[in-house]
């Protein structure tokens, strides 16, 4: 028996969204007892490597590590901007939209309970995408001000959860705009945002898995150092090639 158009969204909305949950949920068992297998905790685990070479250089070389945090902190708060943008737009048009117009192209309930729905549910994504970007970017300030400690004890590991954190902090602001251009498409009836909810997580699946192995990084703390010790030694040894001993 096919569905009216006034329960159709309490059938294709409520599915649309356990697959998205559902999904998510996969994942999240996944990064903690299998990480290797997904991208986060493929990412994950290079940060780590990452941060922990990055303790180990000399003062000259930390602003490499400030410039990489820098720009991901850039790029957290201009998704954090277009957020809160977003919802300020979604708030406009909730007092502008046409009831009219919308029972005309919405093969769906059309009431104004529902739309109301609609709304607040796309406002709360908008915002909750806002909240984590924000915190990626506090997590990132943070870890910055840590490595440009210079001469200090700080312990690698908190310089590497607070990295950490930023990142799964930008990873939960991503989803949350994933389900926000699902719920987006639910503006325009339950079909689109079912259809929607089914492919995104297709896309999702093949990005987020890994299949490359995780690769054990060796460190050779003093080797930038030496670098540097013999790159001086050549130009002194061209400027003053009498004062070099004979073999």
């Amino acid at each position: 028996m096919l569905l009216d158009r006034e329960s159709i969204d309490l059938v294709l909305v409520p599915a649309g969204l356990a697959i998205l949950f559902g999904y998510h949920l996969l994942l999240l068992y996944r990064i903690f007892r299998f990480p290797h297998t997904t991208v986060i905790g493929y990412e994950n685990h290079n940060k780590r490597a990452w941060v922990e070479r990055m303790m180990q250089t000399t003062p000259e070389e930390t602003a490499i590590a400030l410039q990489v945090i820098s720009s991901s902190i850039s790029a957290s708060n201009n998704l954090a901007s277009l957020s809160i943008a977003l919802s300020s737009l979604i708030g406009t048009w909730i007092g502008s939209s046409s009831k009219v117009l919308m029972s005309e192209v919405i093969y769906g309930d059309t009431n104004q309970t529902t739309s109301s729905v609609k709304y607040v549910s796309l406002l709360t994504c908008f915002l909750a995408a806002f909240t984590c970007f924000i915190h990626s970017a506090w997590y990132l300030v943070h870890a910055s001000f840590m490595l440009s400690t210079l001469d200090s004890d700080i312990p690698i590991s908190y310089v590497q959860n607070a990295v950490i954190r930023g990142s799964n902090f930008w990873s939960m602001g991503l989803r949350a705009m994933y389900f926000a251009t699902a719920l987006l498409l639910w503006i325009f009836g339950p079909i689109p945002m079912f259809a929607c909810s089914v492919f995104m997580v297709m896309i999702l699946h093949f990005l987020d898995t890994n299949s490359t192995p995780l690769h054990h990084f060796r460190y050779y703390p003093n080797k930038g150092l030496e670098k540097r010790i013999n790159a001086r030694y050549a130009s002194s040894t061209i400027e003053n090639p009498m004062d070099t001993p004979l073999p």
